[in-house]
């Protein structure tokens, strides 16, 4: 019990730098390139802009999927790479499909890895409606015709 507590603990503080660092990258690139987007004067752009930082939110929870994927296989606690990734995949997002479960003594690890990915999911969230509101696509101006 004490190693899966050990190796969660890691986990979630390598995850939670990883999302910030990651969402930090995201608004740098926002702030230094979002221009060329010219949400300011349109639609497209403001889609444009919010499918980028969709695409990265995207991407930074691969990797933290991923990493909890190379733990599981580091420790054996998943037969392959690819029994891992599913695994990891599944419980991170919360869905816990229950088809693959962990040894015994690696469940609580991939119990607090759905926690982490609760956390991390609602963060993500949390800045993606920032982005949204700082665009103002959540106004109603844009939906109606001639404004």
């Amino acid at each position: 019990m004490l190693a899966d507590l050990a190796l969660a603990t890691v986990m979630v503080a390598l995850t939670v730098t990883i999302h910030f660092f990651g969402l930090l990258g995201l608004l740098r690139l926002l702030r230094a390139r979002g221009s060329r987007f010219r949400a300011h004067e349109s639609i497209a752009g403001q889609g444009a802009l919010i499918l980028f930082v969709v695409f990265g939110i995207f991407a930074i929870h691969t990797v933290e999927i991923w990493l909890y994927a190379a733990a599981y296989s580091a420790v054996g606690a998943a037969p392959d790479f690819e029994t891992a990734l599913y695994y990891s995949t599944v419980t991170f997002a919360s869905l816990g499909q229950g088809d693959v479960t962990l040894a015994h003594e690696w469940r609580l690890f991939g119990a607090i890895e759905a926690a982490n990915g609760v956390i991390l999911f609602a963060w993500s969230t949390a800045f993606l409606l920032a982005v949204m509101a700082r665009l103002r696509t959540l106004e109603h101006d844009w939906l109606e015709p001639g404004s």
